[in-house]
Parts: C-alpha cells; sequence; structure tokens
C-alpha cells in the first residue's frame, strides 16, 4: 500500500510559521544593511573626502562606490550559488548573515576612504550571498506551487520594509545628533567625530543578531537534504547553464536582471544620494544662499592653491563652507528615500496579490510598460518642479522596480533544476544584477552626467532620465523571450 501523500508544505505547521519569520526577516535586513549608503553616502564621502557633498569628487565616489561594492557582492555571490549548491541552504545562510552583520560595524569605525570601501564590500558579499541562499531554501521547503508563491511572494514584501526601516532609523539618529551635537561619548573618545552616517552604520549589527537566534530552530531544505544522502544529487556546472536546454533561460534572465538593478542603481538609489542638493524647495534654496558667500570663497581660494597642503586646506574650508547647507538637505534625504521605500513596499505587497490571478510572463509587463514612461517624465520634468509630485512619481519608481525584483527572484527557482538552482539563480542575479546592472551608477555619475551643462544634482538627474526609460525598454522586450518554468518534480514521499 503506498504512502500517504505528504503535507501541502511538508513541514509541521508550527515550523512552517517560523520559516516564514526567518524568512521574512531576512529579507528585510539585507534591504536595511543595502540601503544605507543612499541616505549615509554623501555624509560619509564627504568627510572622509574633505569636500562638500555636492563637489565633483563626491559625485565621482558615489557612484564608484554603488559599483564596486555591488561588483564585489556579485563575484562572491556567484560563488555563494556554486556553495548553496554544495554545502547546503542553510550553512552558507547563518556564514552570509555573519559576514553583512559585522561589516556595517566595521565601517563604522572608517578613518579613510578605503576603509569605507571595504567594508560596504564585504556588506554586500553577505547579503548577496544570503539572498540566493534564502529564496533556494525558501522555494524548496515549500514544494507545493500554490504555497511556495505565497511564500516567497509575501516574505520578499518584507524587503521594502527594511528600507523603510533604515530610512527612520538615519532620520532619528539626524534628529538626535541636532539635540544632543555631541553624540554618545564613546564614540568621541575614539577621536571620531559625531556623523549620522557613523551611527547609522552600528546598527547594522542588530539584524545579523536576530536572524542567528532563530535560525537552529529550522530546517535545511528536505529536497537538498535527501538528494545528498542518497547521492543523487549532482554536481553543479556553470558550464551547465549554457547547455542548449538552459542557454535562453540563463541569458534572458541575467539580462532582465541587470534591467532592474541598472533602474535602482543609476536612478533611485543616486536620487537622495546625490539629486536631494538640487530640489527647488525652499528651505534648501534659503540655506544655499545662506552659505553661498563663504562657499564662494572657499572655492576661490581653492582655484588659487599651489601646493597639495594648500588644496588640502582649501578643500577643508570649502567642506567646512557648506556644512550648514549640508545639514538642510539630511532631513531631505531620509524623506526622498522614504517615499521610494514606500513605493517599493506597495510594489512587493502588489506583486504577491497579482502573482495568484496573472500569467506569470504577463505579471512582469504590467510593472515593465509604465516604467518606459515614468522615469524620463520623473527625472526630466518633475525634478525641477513641486516636490510632492516629484516625490510622488519616486514612489511609483520605487514600486514598479523593486516589483521587477520580487518577479525575478521568485520566477529563478523555477526555471532550474534542483542542483543548479542556487547556481542558475546565483549567476542570473549576481552576474547580471550586480555586475552588469550596478554599473549604470558610474555610467550616470563618470559618463553621461558630466556631458550636460548644471550643477551636479541636475546632471545626475537628466542622466537617471535616460538611464531608466532605456532599461525598462529593453527589459520589456526580454519579457516577451522568458522561458516557461520547467516541470515540477514530484514532492519525495513520507517514510
Amino acid at each position: 500500500m503506498s504512502s500517504p501523500a505528504p503535507a501541502p508544505s511538508g513541514l509541521p505547521p508550527v515550523t512552517k510559521w517560523l520559516v516564514l519569520i526567518v524568512a521574512a526577516v531576512g529579507f528585510l535586513f539585507d534591504t536595511y544593511e543595502l540601503l544605507m549608503f543612499p541616505v549615509i553616502g554623501s555624509q560619509a564621502l564627504a568627510e572622509l573626502l574633505d569636500a562638500p557633498p555636492t563637489s565633483d569628487i563626491v559625485r565621482l565616489w558615489s557612484g564608484r562606490m554603488l559599483w564596486i561594492a555591488a561588483l564585489a557582492g556579485g563575484v562572491f555571490g556567484l560563488l555563494g550559488g556554486f556553495l548553496v549548491d554544495r554545502l547546503g541552504r542553510k550553512t552558507v545562510m547563518v556564514g552570509s548573515i555573519l559576514v553583512y552583520s559585522l561589516s556595517p560595524v566595521a565601517a563604522a569605525y572608517s578613518t579613510e576612504l578605503w576603509h569605507l570601501v571595504l567594508f560596504r564590500c564585504t556588506t554586500f558579499v553577505g547579503v548577496c550571498v544570503e539572498l540566493v541562499a534564502a529564496v533556494t531554501w525558501l522555494a524548496e521547503l515549500f514544494p507545493d506551487k500554490r504555497q511556495r508563491e505565497l511564500a516567497i511572494g509575501w516574505t520578499l514584501a518584507f524587503a521594502s520594509v527594511g528600507g523603510i526601516l533604515v530610512t527612520e532609523v538615519f532620520n532619528e539618529i539626524v534628529a538626535f545628533l541636532r539635540a544632543n551635537p555631541g553624540g554618545v561619548s564613546w564614540m568621541t573618545d575614539l577621536g571620531l567625530r559625531p556623523a549620522a552616517w557613523r551611527y547609522t552604520l552600528l546598527t547594522g549589527l542588530v539584524p545579523g543578531a536576530i536572524i542567528l537566534v532563530l535560525m537552529p530552530f529550522v530546517p535545511e531544505s528536505r529536497v537538498w537534504r535527501e538528494k545528498k544522502q542518497s547521492g543523487t544529487l549532482r554536481r553543479p556546472r556553470l558550464g551547465e547553464l549554457f547547455s542548449p536546454q538552459l542557454r535562453r533561460t540563463t541569458i534572458v534572465t541575467t539580462l532582465l536582471s541587470a534591467c532592474g538593478y541598472a533602474a535602482a542603481f543609476g536612478a533611485l538609489q543616486l536620487t537622495p544620494l546625490q539629486m536631494a542638493p538640487g530640489l527647488p524647495r525652499e528651505d534648501i534654496a534659503e540655506k544655499r544662499r545662506e552659505v553661498a558667500p563663504a562657499v564662494k570663497a572657499a572655492q576661490q581660494n581653492l582655484k588659487a592653491a599651489q601646493t597639495e597642503d594648500d588644496k588640502r586646506a582649501a578643500r577643508k574650508e570649502l567642506a567646512k563652507a557648506s556644512q550648514p547647507f549640508d545639514k538642510a538637505v539630511e532631513p531631505v534625504r531620509g524623506n526622498l528615500q522614504r517615499w521610494q521605500e514606500l513605493g517599493g513596499l506597495t510594489g512587493r505587497i502588489l506583486f504577491a496579490v497579482l502573482l495568484a490571478y496573472v500569467a506569470s510572463r504577463v505579471l512582469i509587463r504590467i510593472f515593465l510598460l509604465p516604467g518606459v514612461v515614468l522615469f524620463p517624465v520623473a527625472y526630466l520634468v518633475l525634478y525641477q518642479g513641486d516636490y510632492t509630485i516629484f516625490a510622488t512619481a519616486i514612489f511609483f519608481c520605487g514600486l514598479l522596480t523593486v516589483a521587477q525584483f520580487s518577479y525575478v527572484s521568485e520566477y529563478l527557482p523555477k526555471v532550474f533544476p534542483v542542483h543548479l538552482r542556487g547556481t542558475g539563480s546565483g549567476f542570473a542575479t549576481n552576474v547580471g544584477g550586480r555586475m552588469l546592472g550596478t554599473m549604470a551608477a558610474t555610467l550616470n555619475t563618470e559618463l553621461l552626467a558630466p556631458q550636460f551643462s548644471g550643477s551636479n544634482p541636475e546632471n545626475v538627474a537628466k542622466a537617471a532620465a535616460i538611464i531608466g526609460g532605456a532599461v525598462y525598454a529593453v527589459a520589456l522586450v526580454l519579457s516577451f523571450l522568458l522561458p516557461p518554468p520547467i516541470a515540477e518534480e514530484p514532492a519525495p514521499p513520507k517514510a
């Protein structure tokens, strides 16, 4: 007599809910760690480079930092995808969480630019590896197609909560330092100036502690474990991704992932990081007029400087002269990030709801088609208009882009076989997204923006319009080339 069929989820109810909680918390803090830089980046780079946040050197390093960190994450994320298939989903998740929890704390104590670059890279490495491991793990713990779609769709929605949370934490830290300019004593005792960016980075230790406490109570993927124990788990080989059966899948998903990350890094993440100082808000304009005489004098001294020591001193003078303006812009950065992340959260929720009713390859087009028009309009037309209208446009830009991320994360495990799920997902996400897509940050700040006449913030916005509209158009074309999911493997019977 055959064994009874397993429960739809294959997990006891308590374990199932604990898995969902761990996944949701993990996705939440993945985004929390990644989206620190758009709100702290200009302040951190300005301090470490002794230059105003609106200067050319800060604009250049803003783009470089976004790409260098993502490139490191992509390289090691690809390796992480291989390790996920070789060592197990849960094991690799634990290691990656440790990496991305400790790295921001180390970055908080940066005294030179290379310190910040190094530890932002290791943060990205941890997050990129954890994301691939977590989605693969979650997909295999819910063998029932309907429950798997709901589990991935709704837990991924918490990723945008992480963006909102880091924004609010930063805003609270800015408010605290305004009320307590001396900061906390143990930071100043180390000779570090109280700064919101340092304190925000220190909060990166919290997520790792929460998740690692929960990890011992959740299981490893049964599909992976049983294949491993029975000796039927095939070794993942990168070359298989380009076999005749998988070549189209690999190429199309890699390029689609690249388009999503290009929109995020070439436009959205640069909005609070580089465009906020150029907004036509009265509070910003008033503070700009107030500091203008001192800034102009400092700029003239910098032009007149002959030696490196004189130039260094002039740059410090310029940075000091612009500090009141920079502090006035900080809350605006946080506010823009809030609008963007609220849009992202809405996009995640909307995706999870529509997933049950709309065919997979039609669903992605619902989010791609509006973006072809919205990005150019937002950054070319609305940026220099009413702030509330522009912020609302950023809300919808965030909604469309983050919904793409949810789509790709949910789609990838369905189009690669079990022994290649980590490797295939890692390749598409890391080579396509992190290595290729994030190049849009430097494409904006170093190649396109300098071609326009105007201030740095305005030029970055113009470049964002071009990048955003172009990659959404490319992604729309790619959506017609997406292959259907492979046939479901039957769930193993209970012993």
